[in-house]
């Protein structure tokens, strides 16, 4: 075949166009991948389309199945996150990586149905939404295959919540499948907390000017395989999101999180540290020790449950040494509160300002340490 410029532009105006973006964040979803993309294939079509897989680094080889099936298959990309976690910070990412015109969020996990993606994307192609949502809750949607009540009343408790606080007209804005224009995510994307899994919610609420939305009932089925990486932490990390989208400028949220967990902590202690003297007798010196043991204990298990929760440490190994630096961490910044603290006092500040001061600089030290040190390190 004659290679003459005159042929170059006809040749690539013959390729097809690429239009729509999936983008699929996964953790340990090996088994998932192959089934859904032939799924996809199935609803849109065997051109217009890519997958991008955003990975967590997943235990179960969940990038490199990705990677194997990109080998025969150029619609499906990866990406492998090392040191990042979180289905908000990784869709962000897809958004970021793709040059498709439409970007969509889904499960990889087959509860949503990627038929609906027809229909949403002819829905935000004409004009008729900015935001196609797959809805949970919407008039003829059905969660009988999913089988958990208890994960429905949630939902349906979060989204009467975040209609209130964010003024969302719309029946699951905690769903994680919706589609738009992929230079609308981009435009939000500088301003998005990126926290937690409520990537949806995000985008609403950053929007200065309301988003047009229209809902598309979902049959949310029960997951093809592996287990869900939602828990009992759900609400507080929806919680978490609406604080940083009121305040999270003036304080992150991430250090508002852990800061909240110290004040806990100060109960906790002062709760061990009564029920030795008082009850076990123990004298205020060994009761003291207990206390400040037990609450760092308590601060450790609490920040990792919930202030890094997309960085938790679950392996018993990594529990254990991080719970170790985490008391390092802490025995340091205790030192560091102790010494300006008293330091200010003698130089004439009053004990109350002294002593606020010095909580302020351990606890910003021990977030510090923290950060790096313990969660960071994984």
């Amino acid at each position: 075949m004659d290679m003459t410029p005159d042929t170059l532009p006809s040749m690539a105006t013959a390729k097809p166009t690429l239009e729509l973006a999936i983008i699929l964040p996964t953790l340990n979803e090996r088994d998932n991948l192959a089934p859904l993309v032939e799924r996809i294939e199935g609803a849109l079509g065997r051109s217009g389309w890519e997958v991008l897989i955003v990975d967590d680094n997943s235990a179960d080889g969940t990038s490199d199945e990705a990677r194997r099936l990109s080998l025969t298959d150029p619609r499906v990309r990866v990406i492998q996150r090392i040191g990042r976690r979180g289905l908000s910070s990784a869709a962000i990412e897809g958004f970021c990586a793709t040059a498709a015109p439409f970007v969509a969020v889904m499960d990889a996990d087959h509860q949503h149905d990627p038929k609906l993606l027809v229909d949403m994307l002819a829905a935000v192609k004409s004009g008729e939404a900015e935001v196609a949502v797959a809805s949970r809750f919407a008039e003829g949607a059905s969660m009988e295959e999913w089988g958990r009540p208890d994960r429905e009343k949630l939902s349906s408790v979060a989204n009467t919540l975040a209609r209130k606080l964010t003024g969302v007209e719309l029946s699951d804005p905690m769903s994680g499948f919706f589609l738009l224009r992929g230079a609308t995510a981009r435009e939000l994307v500088p301003n998005l907390s990126g926290i937690g899994f409520k990537i949806l919610l995000d985008l609403l609420a950053t929007s200065e000017t309301p988003l047009k939305v229209k809902d598309f009932p979902m049959n949310f089925s029960a997951r093809r395989s592996g287990e869900s990486k939602l828990d009992r932490a759900i609400a507080l990390d929806f919680l978490a999101g609406l604080y940083d989208k009121s305040f999270g400028r003036l304080i992150p949220t991430r250090f508002a999180l852990f800061g909240t967990v110290g004040a806990l902590g100060v109960f906790v202690h002062m709760a061990i540290l009564y029920a030795f003297m008082l009850v076990a007798g123990t004298n205020f010196s060994w009761s003291q020790a207990v206390a400040t043991f037990g609450a760092m204990t308590f601060n450790f298990w609490l920040n990792n449950f919930l202030t890094y929760r997309d960085r938790r440490l679950k392996e018993a190994d990594k529990v254990f040494w991080g719970w170790v630096s985490f008391i390092a961490a802490c025995s340091i910044g205790a030192f560091a509160n102790v010494a300006v603290a008293t330091t200010l006092h003698d130089r004439g500040l009053h004990e109350v300002l002294a002593a606020l001061v010095g909580i302020a600089i351990g606890s910003v030290w021990n977030y510090a340490l923290s950060s790096r040190f313990v969660w960071g390190r994984y």
